[in-house]
């Protein structure tokens, strides 16, 4: 029998060996996590402000989902707006890097002097919508109705709307009654057959097709060809303030990769849909397939120098002061 003494020696001796085995491992761990550690907290973050339920978070939500930011090394941070207006100003106050707004809105920010750059989202401009069965398929068929139309006077949809009507000789301010108001107000009076059309935002027309009881008229994006102009230009971007996309150019890019194969796998995949329905809103199947089909149709090509030059044709043909336009340089193009 060993003595107790012994006994004892060795089975300390056992304890450090035991303890020498698990420190090793432990190394080895740290060694082979602390590098991956150390490149997650390298990735540049990217913050983007949108709202809760607008159609920009649908295809963010699909790229954080993915992890396509990660693949394309940062990091994606969404912080969600009340509204329009909350967006923007988180936008300017420089809370976030960047935020989702209309090509009116960049070029107003650029004539008061404050640059963005932007990064195309879509090429959705919307619809004149009529009840089921309306006669009216043109233009020239709004003579004489009565109008009701989303965004204001001020809005590109009906800017746009008078412009091509105007190349035909139609005075749409004068030759129609026209009524502004919210989209959900001009929907309720579409359908009680207080308007006879309603020019209104995609996502709210494709809403209420699915809905049912009313059609198409024509598409704001039709006239963009009556007026010699690329049909599938992107009016609404992603926008950062020029300063800061000028020191993180790099980053920019990244997140233009990822938007990419955001937006190619909501075309090629129809069941990532599914893990995006909730931000939809959308219950009811032909309201879900309206929405998606019509968010599809709206992705646009990268941009090039003759699309580029199209969306300054536009924003003239608009309003806007053709010697104070958003330069080239501002429009993030394909790289």
């Amino acid at each position: 029998m060993m003595p107790p003494t012994l006994l004892l020696v060795r089975r300390i001796q056992h304890a450090f060996s035991a303890c020498s085995r698990w420190l090793r491992l432990g190394v080895l761990l740290s060694i082979a996590v602390l590098p991956w550690c150390a490149r997650a907290e390298a990735l540049p973050v990217l913050t983007l402000s949108v709202l809760q339920f607008g159609t920009p978070h649908w295809e963010l939500e699909h790229l954080k989902r993915r992890q396509l930011d990660h693949a394309n090394g940062f990091e994606l941070k969404v912080r969600l707006a009340a509204d329009v207006p909350a967006s923007r100003l988180a936008l300017s106050s420089g809370s976030v890097d960047g935020a989702v707004s209309d090509l009116p809105w960049a070029q107003a920010r650029h004539e008061a002097g404050s640059s963005y750059r932007y990064l195309p989202f879509s090429s959705q401009l919307g619809e004149v919508l009529v009840p089921a069965g309306s006669g009216v398929r043109t233009l020239a068929d709004l003579r004489g109705k009565r109008i009701g139309v989303a965004g204001g006077p001020d809005g590109l949809g009906w800017r746009l709307l008078q412009r091509a009507a105007a190349e035909q000789g139609i005075d749409l301010a004068r030759e129609a009654r026209v009524q502004y108001a919210a989209p959900p107000l001009l929907g309720q009076a579409l359908r009680r057959g207080q308007l006879d059309a309603l020019l209104t935002f995609w996502h709210f027309s494709a809403r209420m097709r699915g809905e049912g009881g009313v059609q198409a008229a024509f598409g704001l994006d039709d006239l963009l060809g009556d007026l010699q102009l690329d049909a599938q230009l992107p009016v609404l971007g992603y926008l950062f303030p020029e300063p800061w996309a000028q020191a993180n150019e790099v980053l920019l890019q990244r997140f233009a990769s990822a938007l990419r194969q955001s937006k190619h796998e909501l075309v090629t995949e129809p069941a990532y849909w599914q893990a995006i329905r909730p931000l939809m809103r959308a219950d009811d199947e032909a309201v879900f397939a309206a929405l998606r089909d019509s968010f599809v149709a709206g992705i646009p090509q990268p941009l090039d120098a003759a699309r580029i030059a199209d969306l300054q044709r536009l924003l003239v043909l608009t309003g806007s002061d053709s010697a104070k336009l958003m330069p080239a340089a501002l429009f993030q193009s394909a790289p």
